[in-house]
């Protein structure tokens, strides 16, 4: 049995807060998108380091918000030394609390080459991606009040244990909930109040007590991860991953029956484990909607859930159309008749497969606009023309106040 043992607090700032509350602090740079903003502490394509996570331990701890108003003076009296050993101290927290995967910089180097190992790369654990999730989903569902939670309700009734007020005869197969006063009335109807107090229970007589029949849901996020999702002086992609861990978090802990997977669409499309979100960076310039549906379409065939959802989040046109021998069609100007009419085949295939798909757009764009209406209708599901920063209250209250039909 693991047992924690509990000693007297000797004045460490490395422990004198709550590593969440660090964590949160450093979401910026853990969720690090790629976007190119010259003014942004951390930007770049190239691999975090820890010389980066080190900078943004700093920041947080000179920000004044982390420590409490003690700490923060002891922490002001240190000389820079003393200021870089709490960052160490702070990091291998980070590791010995499984928040952090990183390799020790001092492990194969050779005497005298304490310092060359400073620029290996690190990870954040599952622990800390859930962390982040919560916190997003605490932070979109925060100024909407107390949200349901639970499974997706449907019309439909079935026999069980959570009953609505409402019964129905017995039929085989079903829970033995029996409505005892339903099932008793049905006996005096028939026979009257016996004189030797015996009952003559029939088949016919049981009436079990109906509950409301719950369904469960395949969900795909598609998320474009083209170069134009951090163009045009905004970062629109780090929100829509913050979203999508949100989502993923919701579904985990509120709807335990669901699924989620997640398909990121760029020139090609690829099916990564939600659990490397966090680590994802836009990739190539151009926007294979198509392929994109594709993939989502052969993971959503191989789900039994009743209801089959895609959640497309996007700013950009269908640009690129991957061609039969595999080669990639790109045109980046307008609305090509040829990507347009191959993405809406595709559209209506998940139609055919009782696949509803609800666009969430981070553009205004006119012919946009009327594209997403067309694959809305096509596949009756919804459009959402957002900015990043309503992003997540559109997605979510819409996947929680779904009301989904029975498919037979």
């Amino acid at each position: 049995m693991k047992l924690t043992r509990y000693t007297r607090f000797n004045g460490d700032l490395s422990t004198s807060f709550d590593l969440e509350d660090l964590l949160q602090g450093l979401s910026d740079l853990l969720l690090d998108s790629g976007y190119q903003d010259p003014f942004a502490p951390f930007s770049g394509d190239a691999e975090q380091t820890m010389d980066d996570l080190r900078d943004a331990i700093r920041q947080q701890l000179d920000s004044g918000e982390l420590l409490d108003e003690d700490s923060q003076a002891q922490y002001d009296e240190l000389p820079e030394e003393g200021k870089e050993e709490l960052v160490d101290k702070i990091i291998q927290r980070m590791k010995d609390e499984a928040y952090l995967n990183a390799e020790d910089p001092s492990e194969g180097q050779g005497q005298g080459a304490a310092g060359e190992g400073e620029s290996v790369s690190f990870e954040i654990t599952d622990k800390a991606m859930d962390f982040l999730g919560y916190k997003a989903l605490q932070d979109l569902l925060g100024p909407l009040g107390k949200s349901s939670a639970g499974r997706h309700a449907t019309l439909f009734e079935a026999a069980g244990v959570e009953t609505n007020g409402s019964s129905k005869p017995y039929d085989f197969g079903d829970s033995l909930n029996l409505d005892i006063t339903t099932t008793l009335n049905s006996v005096f109807a028939r026979e009257g109040m016996p004189a030797d107090g015996k009952l003559n229970l029939e088949y016919s007589d049981l009436h079990v007590q109906q509950s409301d029949f719950y369904s469960s849901c395949a969900t795909v996020v598609l998320l474009d991860c083209s170069h134009s999702m951090i163009l045009y002086g905004e970062d629109r992609f780090t929100p829509a991953k913050r979203v999508a861990m949100a989502l993923s978090h919701l579904i985990r802990t509120q709807y335990p029956g669901d699924t989620i997977d997640l398909v990121l669409f760029h020139d090609h499309a690829e099916h990564i484990p939600i659990q490397d979100l966090p680590r994802v960076k836009v990739g190539p310039h151009y926007t294979n909607t198509r392929e994109g549906l594709r993939v989502a379409q052969r993971i959503l065939k191989r789900s039994s859930k009743d209801m089959k959802q895609i959640v497309m989040i996007t700013d950009g046109k269908p640009s690129a159309l991957t061609l039969e021998d595999g080669r990639i069609y790109k045109n980046a100007f307008g609305l090509d008749p040829l990507v347009i009419s191959e993405t809406l085949e595709e559209v209506n295939r998940c139609k055919r497969s009782n696949i509803m798909i609800n666009t969430f757009m981070l553009t205004d764009d006119f012919p946009l606009v009327q594209f997403v209406r067309q694959v809305s209708a096509i596949c009756r599901g919804k459009a959402y023309f957002t900015t990043p920063q309503t992003l997540g209250n559109y997605l979510l209250m819409d996947f929680m106040n779904r009301r989904a039909k029975h498919v037979n």
